[in-house]
């Protein structure tokens, strides 16, 4: 079982339907934090280690048909094996902060939910992948997946599977998250991504200072 024993820092995500805005704002939370002084890393899921970057190709890239919902979430959960390994748990251990564009809601949002394998099948796999270790904040950023579906394709890029599956697909996906952030209201905040960038930043600090006591 994966753990850590640290208890000032830890991990906070950032979730979201594609085209949400998790880069600009994780970015900007990174920025901020490094500007308070604190010891942070920025990493993001799929990937966020060697190992996990080489299997991200193959999860975002290609046609929609590439893998069925089960093949994701096994491949996604090996990506993150890989992350917590390598990256998350060994940086909280040496004392900073870790902020990652997604995460295990992802995978139960995507897979769970809009793939329709269940919520409990992907706790199953995760408990055997992840164990009992969870992130103190998550962030989901929450938009119309009409309006992120049009700046997911205004960034362009070849990192698009997901963004193929379509609306009704993105649709499925923001309910998932809607019913997580609803079952964990201690641990996970709603935020609307639809604002200026600006003034999601602020409402993300905010957030970070209720939740972590950070003041950014």
């Amino acid at each position: 079982m994966l753990r850590t024993n640290s208890q000032t820092t830890g991990l906070i995500v950032f979730e979201g339907v594609d085209g949400a805005g998790k880069g600009v704002q994780s970015r900007a939370l990174h920025q901020a934090m490094l500007d308070a002084g604190c010891p942070v890393i920025l990493t993001r899921e799929p990937g966020g280690s060697d190992s996990a970057e080489a299997i991200r190709k193959l999860i975002v890239e290609g046609d929609t048909d590439r893998w069925d919902d089960i093949s994701e979430l096994l491949l996604i959960y090996a990506a993150r094996r890989s992350h917590l390994k390598e990256t998350i748990l060994p940086n909280i251990e040496d004392g900073r902060w870790v902020i990652s564009d997604r995460f295990a809601d992802s995978s139960r949002a995507f897979q769970g939910v809009a793939g329709g394998l269940g919520l409990d099948l992907v706790e199953q796999i995760h408990q055997i992948v992840v164990g009992d270790f969870k992130p103190l904040l998550t962030i989901v950023l929450d938009i119309d997946p009409s309006i992120s579906l049009q700046r997911a394709v205004q960034r362009g890029g070849i990192e698009d599977r997901f963004e193929q599956k379509g609306l009704a697909y993105q649709q499925k996906v923001r309910e998932g998250f809607l019913q997580i952030v609803k079952a964990s209201p201690q641990t996970h905040v709603l935020i609307d991504a639809s604002q200026a960038i600006e003034s999601v930043h602020a409402s993300i600090k905010s957030v970070v200072k209720q939740h972590l006591g950070l003041d950014l």
